[in-house]
């Protein structure tokens, strides 16, 4: 009997991952996940957005506009800071599929730690500053990063 012929690519399974683990985020108005894969495509280290550990979610505001300190933004971790906090072997050398292309502070992390691909579904805020400052740090630092285009239609559902 032949194999099967309509498996999934890596990239498919761990951008599904990465989708799949954005679930667990709390935040209501963005789920954000991320998977750190070594080059024998094994998982080091997943994330999700969310606040830090040991801080209940109803601790914090989740607004998104508002003076600083009462925004998310103050509080929030990063599904790629998370995925990186959340490794269980060193990330050097290691990709990293996100959900969304990282922020400039994610961007420092991925580069401190590293990580030497990024692949990302969703570019939405591709013009603001914060996200060209990270193609910047990318390109010097020498981070290859690409956008993942689904080759089958799976998609995980959601509610």
């Amino acid at each position: 009997m032949p194999k099967r012929t309509d498996y999934i690519s890596w990239d498919e399974c761990f951008s599904l991952m990465a989708e799949l683990i954005a679930q667990r985020s709390k935040d209501p108005s963005t789920q954000a996940g991320a998977v750190i894969v070594n080059d024998q495509h094994v998982v080091v280290g997943m994330g999700y957005n969310g606040f830090p550990r040991g801080i209940e979610d109803e601790e914090l505001p989740w607004e998104r506009e508002g003076k600083f300190l009462d925004t998310k933004y103050a509080y929030v971790v990063h599904a790629e800071e998370n995925a990186v906090y959340n490794s269980n072997a060193k990330t050097k050398g290691c990709t990293i599929y996100t959900t969304l292309f990282p922020c400039n502070e994610c961007a420092k992390t991925i580069i401190q730690n590293g990580i030497t691909e990024v692949v990302y579904a969703s570019d939405k805020y591709h013009d603001q500053d914060i996200w060209a400052a990270s193609r910047k740090l990318f390109d010097r630092a020498g981070v290859t990063y690409r956008q993942f285009v689904p080759e089958h239609s799976l998609k995980l559902q959601k509610k």
